[in-house]
């Protein structure tokens, strides 16, 4: 697998120039032209790419799945994540890509807070399909931030920082607007939802329900299954995952002679311990104090 650990080097390879600053670049993608086939064919980034691309034609693999993109999109990857990608079909298009280090970022807050936009981490085919309007809104800050790359002092990395920051921002604003627009694909993401898991316990568990075993299953990734979640119902996946698990156990405690380990077997779980203090964590009630109420 190769690496691409700098900025200057990504440069290199798109047949670019330097960049104006080390740590973080705004790149034409119509300018670009891609190097050293081989690199392109497995490769991680050690730096956050956020691309805005217009009219591009290709296919991108990440893991073991290939997709297709064209006009419009706005995509992200954090550092580290492994991508593919197939020169032979593929056409830049226009746009222009983000990219910058980790290192750019220490001692600033949004180290800290960065890992809050799930967006990073969805798949390539989750990307963000912006408006007109919206497309503007972004595209003014990266003009911005490419100016701002001309001027390295002191002030240097907090201007830029911020624009980023607010790019963010704007992006998490637009990804919910998607999640809402395209609510008849999501009601039916919602429904199927809810099948696997009713499905899950209705067969023979081995071991807990996890948010990865439900992305999976949905072909999606976790962080854009649980934002997509949280902007329909107020619950993150693990969130439902823990109410359909408290849904069952209180059925069971009821309905059965079944003692409790028996019981936080049977959903998943490893020691009965874990099953109890989930319990009275979201019901303020141990398993046996709830079974009494109905003796």
């Amino acid at each position: 697998m190769n690496a691409i650990n700098s900025i200057s080097e990504f440069h290199r390879l798109l047949s670019l120039p330097e960049p104006k600053h080390p740590l973080v670049s705004v790149i034409n993608l119509a300018e670009s032209v891609f190097l050293d086939e081989e690199v392109w064919k497995g490769f991680v980034n050690r730096f956050y790419c956020v691309a805005l691309k217009r009219e591009a034609k290709g296919k991108i693999r990440y893991g073991q799945q290939h997709y297709d993109y064209d006009k419009g999109v706005l995509s992200f990857t954090a550092p580290n994540q492994v991508q593919y990608l197939d020169l032979q079909q593929m056409e830049c298009g226009s746009g222009e890509l983000l990219i910058f280090h980790p290192d750019f970022l220490r001692q600033h807050p949004l180290a800290n807070t960065i890992h809050n936009y799930g967006f990073f981490d969805y798949a390539v085919n989750e990307a963000l399909h912006l408006s007109a309007e919206e497309e503007e809104d972004l595209l003014v800050i990266l003009h911005k931030i490419d100016k701002e790359c001309q001027h390295i002092d002191k002030h240097t990395q907090e201007i830029i920082l911020s624009q980023i920051e607010l790019l963010l921002n704007y992006s998490k604003r637009f990804y919910e607007r998607q999640f809402i627009t395209r609510k008849n694909n999501n009601s039916e993401l919602l429904v199927k939802f809810e099948k696997i898991v009713d499905e899950y316990f209705a067969g023979e568990v081995s071991g807990l329900l996890t948010v990865q075993y439900i992305a999976d299953k949905m072909n999606l990734s976790p962080n854009y299954l649980s934002d997509l979640l949280r902007v329909h119902t107020g619950q993150s996946t693990q969130q439902h995952i823990h109410e359909k698990l408290i849904g069952k156990a209180k059925e069971r405690l009821s309905t059965t002679s079944l003692s409790v380990s028996e019981i936080a077997y049977a959903l998943g779980f490893e020691h009965a311990q874990s099953f109890s203090t989930l319990f009275k964590k979201k019901t303020n009630l141990s398993p046996l104090e709830f079974r009494q109420a109905f003796n």
